[in-house]
């Protein structure tokens, strides 16, 4: 980092950035609600009034205020932001009229294609046109599999949100240690910007103002472009796990998830599983095992944390100790695994008596 002045120069960008939220989330609630921007009760929500949708839109707005007040930014940044940008557009159109699934991820390939070919983009094989083409393919799995599993995480008040501040400030930690100061500067002001939507997101639920797709997919969107820019590794392969530790609740659901409904045939195809949507998620099944809504969700903030904390122990130790780092997640993804089935059986009992 370039020393306090950067510090308090992102500090101010990343006040600006949660006031701005705060304060203008009552607008865009009004607006949601003239616009009927709303999510419905149905079946598979938690909620059980209409509810505005466009606090994601607030929070991308404190996002732009806190990046441009520390102009000029980098080109890996400018990618980030250009993408994000595409991401919170379409979420917005699939919130207002709904998109096909086919649509949103035809859009989605643009976005992270922006940030592959203008920011960074996964390397861990040599340096030919095969390699170059396997490892921009994994990096569009990757943008475009946090940018979903994201927006499934999505389902409890404070989840998105609250999980994305956790995430960003693991991040935050290991690029200000590693001199990475415009990612970090990103981190800040989204988790940020976040923080000032996260009392809007809990208040009562006459009050209440959800992230919407639009909110949630760009929160995933900017961590998936984090974990693919950032300089994780310094020449020790076993520090490419970083950011998948740092993003593990979200990845595990999604993989998770997706391999019991091809298991249990609910989906066959990618275009199935976009379009897929049903109460079988990680914080789901938390609240079938007992857990209110805010236990569920205080749950996995402490194993969202609990990753991150592997993450920066990984990134400052020897291939020996990051390994063991990575193993302790390997541990979690198992207690949370035989959680989830737990979770299963009990649905599946209750269904049959």
């Amino acid at each position: 980092m370039g020393g306090m002045t950067d510090l308090t120069k992102i500090a101010i960008s990343s006040f600006a950035a949660f006031a701005f939220v705060y304060f203008a989330m009552p607008f865009f609630r009004e607006l949601a609600i003239r616009y009927r921007v709303v999510d419905f009760p149905g079946k598979r929500k938690m909620h059980r009034v209409a509810t505005p949708l466009l606090g994601g839109v607030a929070v991308y707005f404190g996002f732009i205020a806190g990046l441009l007040l520390n102009a000029p930014l980098s080109r890996e940044v400018m990618a980030i932001l250009a993408g994000s940008t595409i991401i919170l557009l379409l979420g917005v159109a699939d919130d207002v009229w709904g998109l096909s699934a086919r649509l949103r991820l035809a859009v989605q390939l643009i976005a992270a294609l922006i940030v592959i070919l203008f920011g960074d983009r996964i390397n861990f094989l040599p340096n030919n046109p095969l390699s170059d083409s396997i490892e921009i393919i994994i990096s569009l799995i990757w943008v475009i599999g946090i940018t979903n599993a994201f927006n499934y995480l999505d389902g409890l008040d404070g989840l998105a949100a609250g999980s994305a501040v956790i995430n960003l400030i693991c991040f935050g930690a290991i690029l200000y240690r590693t001199n990475q100061p415009q990612l970090f500067m990103v981190c800040s002001v989204l988790a940020a910007s976040s923080l000032g939507f996260l009392p809007h997101n809990l208040r009562h639920e006459k009050k209440r103002v959800f992230l919407g797709d639009a909110g949630a997919t760009f929160l995933g969107f900017v961590l998936a472009s984090i974990g693919l820019c950032g300089y994780w590794a310094k020449g020790d392969p076993v520090k490419i796990a970083i950011p998948i530790l740092v993003l593990g609740v979200p990845i595990f659901d999604m993989v998770f998830t997706s391999v019991m409904r091809t298991a249990e045939k609910k989906i066959k195809t990618l275009y199935q599983w976009l379009k897929y949507a049903g109460k079988d998620h990680f914080h789901h099944y938390l609240v079938d095992l007992g857990l209110n809504n805010a236990g569920a969700v205080i749950f996995i903030y402490f194993t969202s944390i609990l990753l991150g904390l592997s993450a920066m122990i990984a990134s400052v130790a020897g291939p020996i100790t990051a390994l063991i780092s990575i193993f302790q997640g390997l541990i979690v993804f198992g207690i949370i695994g035989v959680l989830i089935v737990m979770g299963r059986r009990r649905q599946g009992d209750r269904q049959r008596h």
